[in-house]
């Protein structure tokens, strides 16, 4: 009898220890093996870029824009950014916690640790699987400025024109702009490559993530405005923020 237990024993361990291998959130695979796991999915783009946090630098912030439908997000980051950031078996998973933003339109994933890497975010949705560039952290070498420093004029009424310089960090290679409500409820989210975005003439707009013709904006009314300048490697060398008054 005591034998027969302790080969039930044996066997529970033996099973545990195999559910657990099968369970990424227990033990983190590379990219590569996900992908190769999805390879019946055709492949799609994440929109991801990353900064570091307004008042911890240690801290990095990595904003991606979920698509509707978007399920099974994932946070991927390599060991350092000596490896080849091209290489998907180098990317292991990271749980981390994540927060919306803009009232839910993009989120982000939370990041505390010292050591800059490669990361990236993939998600799924029908019949795809979604990747993002890799995104290069510089929450060290070149965190991100937080500023207000940005001009608002009304060339026509209720359509606000919004202009900024780039701060110390030239690397500018795309500006997102994002517009919202006083109760942070999202009106457009727009890239260009100018330096100046007008409320809602899409002109200059090279990439649009506005989900439908947003409302026009009320006399008088309080409004956020909030653009960052991205890097080629997707890092966020600027933050500006402001709060305006619709005219």
């Amino acid at each position: 009898m005591q034998q027969k237990k302790v080969s039930v024993l044996w066997l529970l361990v033996l099973l545990f220890g195999a559910c657990s291998q099968d369970n990424d959130t227990t033990v983190p695979r590379n990219l590569q093996e996900y992908v190769d796991v999805n390879a019946t999915l055709s492949s799609a783009e994440v929109i991801a870029c990353a900064a570091s946090d307004k008042t911890l630098t240690s801290t990095s912030l990595i904003f991606y824009y979920p698509i509707d439908g978007a399920s099974d997000i994932r946070y991927y980051e390599t060991d350092s950014v000596q490896q080849d950031e091209t290489n998907l078996s180098l990317y292991k998973r990271k749980m981390l916690p994540k927060q919306s933003v803009f009232g839910g339109h993009l989120e982000k994933f939370i990041r505390t640790g010292n050591k800059e890497t490669w990361c990236l975010v993939t998600y799924k949705t029908l019949g795809k699987l979604h990747k993002s560039n890799p995104i290069r952290l510089k929450n060290f070498t070149k965190p991100t400025e937080w500023k207000d420093t940005v001009r608002v004029s009304y060339p026509q009424t209720l359509q606000p024109k919004f202009s900024w310089d780039d701060g110390s960090i030239a690397e500018n290679d795309i500006y997102f702009q994002a517009i919202t409500d006083a109760d942070d409820n999202f009106l457009s989210g727009t890239y260009t490559t100018d330096k100046w975005f007008q409320f809602y003439h899409l002109d200059n707009v090279i990439l649009n993530i506005t989900t439908a013709t947003p409302p026009s904006l009320i006399l008088d009314n309080e409004y956020n405005f909030t653009v960052m300048g991205v890097s080629t490697d997707h890092w966020v060398n600027l933050v500006l923020e402001k709060t305006f008054i619709a005219e």
